[in-house]
C-alpha cells in the first residue's frame, strides 16, 4: 500500500529550552509568523497565515541542554522554499542577522543551506528544482548528487530579487 502522493509532512514541533529565544530565531530570523501564543509555554508560527508549520513548547524542556551528539533524535527540519530567489532572501537574512550556516549542498535534486535552531536542532533551507531537471542515470533512477552550492551568489540573488 501507498500513500497518496499529495501526503506532506503537515509541520514539526520542536522542545525548545526557551520559548522567546526560539520564537526569535523561528520568527525573526527565518521569518515565520506567530499563529498562536500560549503563555511563556508554547507558541505556534506559519508561513502565509497556515495555521502552523512550526511548533515550539518548553512543557519538558525548560532551561534543558541539546541532546548530545551521537544520540538518536530529530537530524534536522527542512523548509521547502518555492524558488531560489525567495531562498536566497531567506540566507541573506541568516548571514544579515550573523547566525552561522553549518554548510550548504547543491543535490542536484535541491538546493541546500543548513544550520542549527539555538537549541541545536538541525534546519535545511532548500529549494527544489523541477523534476524535469533532476539527475538520473542511464536507466532512469535518480541519482542526486552532493556539490558544492556557492552560496554568496544564492544570497546576491535574493538580495536582488528582494530589492535589498
Amino acid at each position: 500500500m501507498s500513500l497518496p502522493p499529495a501526503t506532506r509532512i503537515g509541520h514539526v514541533h520542536l522542545r525548545v529550552a526557551d520559548l522567546d529565544r526560539a520564537i526569535a530565531f523561528y520568527g525573526g530570523v527565518l521569518g515565520f509568523e506567530i499563529t498562536q501564543r500560549y503563555g511563556a509555554q508554547a507558541a505556534f508560527l506559519s508561513a502565509g497565515g497556515y495555521h502552523h508549520h512550526i511548533g515550539l513548547n518548553t512543557w519538558d524542556s525548560l532551561g534543558a541542554t541539546p541532546p548530545p551528539p551521537g544520540h538518536t533524535g530529530l537530524y534536522h527540519t527542512a523548509i521547502l522554499f518555492p524558488d531560489r530567489a525567495s531562498l536566497g532572501a531567506a540566507v541573506a537574512r541568516i548571514v544579515d542577522a550573523g547566525h552561522p550556516l553549518t554548510g550548504a549542498a547543491d543535490h542536484g535534486v535541491s538546493e541546500a543551506v543548513y544550520l542549527d535552531d539555538p537549541d541545536g536542532n538541525g534546519v535545511e533551507l532548500y529549494r527544489d528544482r523541477p523534476e524535469a531537471e533532476w539527475p538520473r542515470d542511464a536507466d532512469g533512477t535518480l541519482a542526486m548528487v552532493n556539490r558544492r552550492l556557492d552560496v554568496a551568489k544564492l544570497v546576491a540573488e535574493g538580495r536582488a530579487a528582494a530589492g535589498t
